[in-house]
């Protein structure tokens, strides 16, 4: 203690490498490529499994960038901070830009989907009503402060994992009961000649991202870890295999059942008709367990949308009177969150869950790219000591998500492109042509 200060409270470092990578599989679901399956599926023209195999590569190497970059900024655990830091102040505004196209996209897609699936459920009500019920669900349950805890978060992962092997099981009993006289069956989920096509593939593994989308939520646990130098980086890269791998397995039972020149009677519900298929009873049971999921899912993302435009709000890269104000009664960023909730809304009447799943990813990869950037500028460009392990994960990191982003729909890069413009002159007259220092620091936890 100096001058009778007495010192700060810090955070535990408690969390061990297992519950770092818990903490991950938790934000990303064991059931995430089942709600895209049928836009995948369309997209890649069967090629599914490969397109997952492919982003997992890409993800694997972006998450080694994210666990270094939390080495050099333990507290931070954000891309926009890792490029504004170690490239510019202006890229890594835009890098933040992009990250709240992200987050504020994310939930449209939860949105969109629960719509399409209770539809499904119920006919009678249409899915325009669907998408105001759910929007408005959503946003009301946050401004009232109400949070899912981690124990039901947890609980919530280990049914759908208990889901997930009783459809495998369902699975397997379907595919060695059915007869297939083709020799080539069992390996047309990773190459099927007659439908294969390079630049369809690029265009389904530039979506299929977004079955590992929140793997970097893992680097803002940096200062509760124990030895975090180690573990926040081999956390990351163990959450992404693992994804990937169940992803793959319930992408490849997929394809078998329903082979990829089979059109699905709805594109964003395909899986529960594969589901159908396999073992009618799990219709429902499927459905229902993806919707609470989604439903959650959804939640939990508008709130952190909303804390992202509080964020900004709070540093003035957005007006601070709207954005960057706490309503005291239950310590939330009620206006942001109203706001979110209204462009979910909006954005739900005009965006298909395909079109929004491409315009989500469109502002992920540029944080991906960014923070590869940063990890290749810092660990090899301004090292004393050039190596080659510091040289490769960043640079092909960066071409894979590169060409990921490229090969993207005209239409989501159009819409990107829009958004971007549009915050860079939204910057140019905040800063006064960027005279002004930007700051986009994300509030303490």
């Amino acid at each position: 203690m100096i001058g009778g200060t007495p010192p700060q409270p810090r955070l535990r470092r408690a969390l061990t490498l297992s519950d770092l990578v818990l903490y991950g599989v938790v934000v990303i679901s064991p059931m995430a490529p089942m709600g895209i399956f049928g836009v995948l599926s369309e997209r890649g023209r069967g090629h599914v499994v490969t397109a997952l195999l492919i982003a997992m590569v890409a993800m694997l190497l972006t998450g080694i960038s994210y666990g270094r970059m939390a080495r050099a900024y333990p507290s931070a655990g954000s891309a926009y901070t890792y490029v504004a830091r170690e490239i510019h102040p202006s890229l890594g505004y835009i890098t933040g830009w992009g990250m709240v196209l992200d987050y504020v996209v994310n939930p449209i897609c939860c949105t969109v989907w629960c719509a399409e699936m209770s539809n499904s459920f119920v006919r009678a009500v249409p899915v325009l009503a669907w998408k105001i019920l759910y929007a408005g669900a959503i946003t009301a349950l946050n401004v009232q402060g109400i949070r899912s805890s981690a124990r039901i978060n947890i609980g919530m992962t280990v049914a759908q994992c208990l889901v997930v092997v009783v459809i495998l099981i369902a699975a397997v009993h379907y595919i060695f009961g059915q007869p297939h006289s083709d020799p080539l069956f069992y390996s047309r989920p990773f190459y099927d000649p007659q439908t294969f096509n390079f630049g369809a593939l690029m265009g389904c593994t530039a979506i299929a991202v977004l079955s590992y989308i929140g793997f970097d939520g893992i680097s803002t646990l940096s200062e509760e870890t124990a030895n975090p130098r180690r573990n926040i980086m081999l956390a990351t890269v163990l959450t992404c295999v693992l994804i990937g791998l169940i992803s793959a397995v319930e992408a490849y039972a997929a394809q078998l059942i329903w082979p990829a020149r089979q059109p699905f009677p709805d594109m964003d519900t395909a899986y529960v008709s594969v589901v159908g298929r396999a073992w009618p009873p799990l219709v429902n049971v499927v459905g229902l367990t993806l919707l609470v999921g989604t439903f959650a899912a959804g939640l939990a993302q508008q709130l952190g949308a909303a804390r992202l435009l509080y964020a900004m709000g709070r540093s003035n890269a957005l007006p601070q009177h709207f954005f960057g104000v706490i309503e005291p009664r239950h310590r939330i960023p009620r206006n942001c969150v109203i706001f979110v909730g209204f462009l979910v809304m909006i954005g739900s009447f005009f965006l298909s869950y395909r079109l929004a799943a491409e315009v989500l990813n469109f502002g992920a990869l540029i944080a991906f790219m960014g923070v590869n950037s940063a990890a290749f500028l810092r660990y090899f460009v301004r090292a004393r000591r050039k190596e080659v392990v510091n040289f490769i994960p960043p640079v092909i990191g960066f071409l894979i998500c590169l060409a990921l982003w490229w090969n993207l729909s005209d239409q989501a890069k159009v819409l990107g492109a829009i958004w971007i413009a549009a915050g860079v002159a939204f910057g140019v007259w905040s800063t006064r042509g960027f005279r002004v220092p930007l700051s986009l620091e994300l509030p303490p936890e």
